[in-house]
């Protein structure tokens, strides 16, 4: 469903998401995926911050805690294995996310505790997968068509530093959503170009 303009779409998915059906064991798991720099990470705290208030006790874990410039998306079965399969079994999940040195290396991180949540609110590219759509009560997709746009809140957001490896990620990106089509399996669509709410840098 395309509600690319709807007037709180924060609001909206926290709603969508608590009608929905738990499909991780007793979790529900909400998905938001999108290309790099579309506003993501911006509506996922939105999502979280509305989720607590109605006492749905959620977490948040985001894909830039585990990828890196040469590994966008094979990383996935660390995700699965210290998150996704203890939630669903009913037990917390833990897992080590990537941190990064002044010189923009990624380096092993803090361990990160993953109590077992009401909501599991998942952002970031390939976050709504093929291989987690079975286990996936809403998936979001999250739109902006303009290339160039995102790039520079992307830049915004890591630094002009960044700017090479976001081009090369943008690169990959497109071929990676040109495969997996998660726009075509999504529940809900919004578009961060024609929301104020969503504008965040990623």
């Amino acid at each position: 469903m395309d509600a690319g303009s709807v007037a709180d779409p924060a609001g909206d998915l926290a709603a969508r998401v608590l009608a929905a059906p738990p499909r991780l064991g007793a979790v529900r798991l909400l998905a938001i995926d999108g290309r790099s720099g579309a506003g993501k990470s911006h509506l996922a705290a939105l999502v979280v911050d509305v989720l607590r208030r109605r006492g749905a006790d959620p977490a948040l874990v985001s894909t830039d805690d585990f990828a890196t410039w040469d590994d966008p998306v094979s990383w996935w079965p660390r995700l699965a294995t210290g998150v996704l399969d203890p939630l669903a079994a009913g037990e917390p999940g833990r897992y080590r996310r990537t941190e990064w040195t002044a010189a923009g290396e990624p380096v092993p991180g803090a361990e990160v505790d993953v109590p077992v949540p009401g909501v599991l609110v998942l952002e970031g590219v390939s976050s709504g997968r093929r291989s987690v759509r079975g286990a996936t009560s809403v998936l979001c997709w999250l739109d902006h068509a303009g290339s160039d746009a995102r790039l520079a809140r992307a830049v915004a957001r890591d630094g002009e530093w960044s700017r090479p490896h976001l081009q090369r990620w943008q690169r990959f990106e497109t071929g990676w959503f040109a495969v997996d089509e998660p726009w075509n399996a999504a529940d809900v669509t919004y578009s961060s170009e024609r929301s104020n709410q969503l504008g965040g840098n990623d």
